[in-house]
């Protein structure tokens, strides 16, 4: 895992507090997807995607505005031809890059994301993952491994269910076999998927799921390579947020056609920035400190521990170790 840099946080600081602007471009380079999972809202809603050109502008705007890492994902980045141009555009413009990925492609692809700093990939399961991605899981670790071989750093990245909860420890082996960190947040049940999706899936054998998160937590202190802090995993283990969210703060959420969405949570566009991404941001100030107003919390890991970091969270400061 990289060191900690002191002058990246202190840029990163700079930005978020001072300049009150986002560190983290976070965007949606697609809208298509290789899989049909059930609890995903993304490959249902394909709309259209930005151009090559207009993402090399945007990401000369972002470096312009301050932003430091541009992350990739939704709806599966592998499938864009152009991502490795992308990803190398953006490492011209002194930007860390990060990709989201379901891994499907990955062993096809891993040789050509040379301009790629941090690796994530969806790992839901052992035995549970083909019920829950249709796919089976040996074609996902073949991509984990050449991507390891090719020289990535990779996270595998765990949503927890009703179906995997029994795994989770397993996950933990698995990671430390294949050499990777892991990380795991619960299931969001968001709108716009079917009730019976959510009754299958759903946590609801609730004693279960603490037994499970509390084991993380012991593996965790044990020096497993969990990437969560201890903070995160208590509050997740109760199913409450326990933070206060920045994440419109820290985080500019680009959908895959430019649309500025306040987050994962409030999908509803609020500017574009095919319209000059400065003036993206500022035009959708009102909107997102609305949002932020009437949103009753979420555990998405990325928003939670960032926030709990803008925070100065003294454990989560001590520990972070993902960007």
């Amino acid at each position: 895992m990289r060191s900690f840099s002191p002058r990246l946080a202190a840029r990163a600081l700079w930005q978020m507090r001072i300049r009150k602007r986002p560190y983290v471009l976070s965007h949606g380079v697609n809208a298509r997807c290789n899989l049909r999972c059930s609890f995903c809202q993304y490959w249902r809603e394909p709309g259209g995607e930005m151009t090559k050109k207009e993402i090399f502008r945007m990401l000369d705007e972002a470096s312009s505005f301050g932003i430091g890492v541009y992350n990739a994902w939704t709806v599966e980045p592998l499938l864009r031809e152009d991502l490795p141009q992308i990803l190398r555009h953006a490492k011209s413009q002194g930007l860390i890059t990060s990709l989201v990925t379901n891994g499907l492609l990955l062993a096809k692809r891993a040789d050509e994301l040379g301009d790629l700093d941090y690796l994530s990939v969806s790992v839901d399961g052992i035995k549970s993952y083909r019920e829950l991605r249709g796919v089976d899981l040996e074609n996902i670790l073949a991509g984990i491994r050449a991507a390891k071989k090719a020289g990535h750093e990779i996270l595998i990245n765990c949503v927890i269910s009703s179906k995997n909860t029994g795994e989770l420890e397993d996950l933990v082996h698995l990671a430390e076999e294949l050499g990777t960190w892991i990380s795991f947040e619960p299931l969001h049940e968001s709108r716009g998927i079917s009730d019976s999706v959510w009754k299958d899936l759903g946590i609801r054998d609730r004693s279960e799921y603490e037994k499970a998160v509390h084991r993380l937590m012991d593996l965790k202190r044990s020096g497993a390579p969990i990437i969560n802090s201890l903070t995160y995993l208590e509050m997740i283990s109760s199913l409450k947020p326990g933070f206060k969210c920045h994440a419109s703060d820290i985080i500019l959420h680009v959908a895959a056609d430019g649309s500025i969405e306040n987050c994962r949570v409030h999908t509803q566009s609020l500017a574009n920035v095919k319209d000059g991404l400065a003036e993206a941001w500022q035009a959708s100030r009102i909107g997102r400190q609305e949002a932020v107003q009437s949103c009753p919390g979420c555990l998405f890991f990325g928003y939670a521990e960032n926030s709990l970091l803008y925070e100065f969270v003294p454990e989560v400061l001590r520990h972070y170790e993902w960007m």
